[in-house]
């Protein structure tokens, strides 16, 4: 079925994709687009904005509204959950390495050929994974999440997911970025492509970073959600606490510091040495 037909049917009110009696077999179309990669719930504009196909996200939470939590058997043991998005099975034609141990991709999820997953790792529904991409151990794909090729998710990297609201653009990471391990990327966040985010960094829609190089603050906010430049190497770094007021001199006098991330540098042929990929791996 083609992404149009998609969009038209889903693009009403909830009311009434509730109560087709179409919508089962309009679900599993939706499925295999998302799966192919031919329907994504976000998409990068001519001016390099991503921006979120709102229709997609409602037509998988319209996925939840109309199932049921059943009984999906599984090994070692069952899993309880809604029908509409039960684990996703591969084939070896897919080319998806997914290695023994605990790891789960749900369906409605996109893992291009060539995706490594170690275990245990996750991936969400209407997440999207590009050609060549590492997602390592314990490492989290959110819903609607969109990964680039050739990126490395390393153990424990958590990258969060949005469904609710329907507009809101989910977190990215472009192509040949290198997420370090324990970061977190959540609300939308957008990496650029080949950036660099050390072990530890966590950033938010809201969070301050201070690019050392360019000598400037990179904001974001909920609407407009924080974007780390291309090439940027971001490590954690701290700064004072500089509220007015009371609180100010209580903080100061305690050498008080709250989280921030720091651009220390761009990526040039030492960094991409160090961020390397394992051949052998593969």
């Amino acid at each position: 079925m083609s992404s149009p037909a998609l969009q038209d049917f889903y693009a009403r009110p909830i009311d009434e994709l509730l109560a087709d009696p179409h919508w089962p077999q309009m679900h599993a179309a939706l499925l295999d687009a998302l799966e192919s990669g031919a329907v994504r719930a976000a998409e990068r504009g001519a001016d390099g904005r991503w921006r979120a196909n709102a229709w997609v996200k409602q037509a998988i939470l319209v996925g939840f509204r109309r199932t049921e939590i059943e009984r999906i058997d599984a090994r070692p043991a069952p899993f309880f959950d809604k029908s509409a998005y039960a684990p996703r099975a591969f084939e070896l034609g897919d080319r998806v390495r997914l290695v023994p141990g605990g790891s789960s991709v749900r369906r409605g999820a996109h893992l291009a050929a060539g995706v490594v997953v170690m275990p245990p790792a996750y991936v969400n529904v209407g997440a999207y994974v590009g050609a060549g991409t590492m997602i390592d151990s314990h490492a989290l794909v959110g819903s609607c999440a969109q990964i680039g090729a050739r990126v490395h998710l390393s153990a424990g990297a958590q990258i969060g997911g949005v469904l609710e609201p329907a507009g809101a653009t989910p977190v990215v990471v472009e192509d040949d970025a290198f997420v370090g391990g324990n970061t977190g990327l959540y609300e939308g966040v957008c990496v650029r492509s080949r950036a660099v985010i050390a072990s530890g960094v966590v950033l938010s829609a809201s969070t301050v970073v201070y690019d050392l190089v360019e000598q400037r603050e990179l904001r974001g906010t909920r609407e407009n959600p924080l974007a780390i430049p291309e090439g940027a190497v971001v490590v954690p770094g701290s700064r004072p606490v500089t509220q007015s007021g009371p609180l100010d001199l209580w903080a100061t006098q305690r050498g008080l510091h709250v989280g921030c991330a720091l651009v220390v540098k761009y990526r040039d042929a030492k960094t991409d040495a160090a961020t390397a990929l394992e051949s052998a791996l593969r």
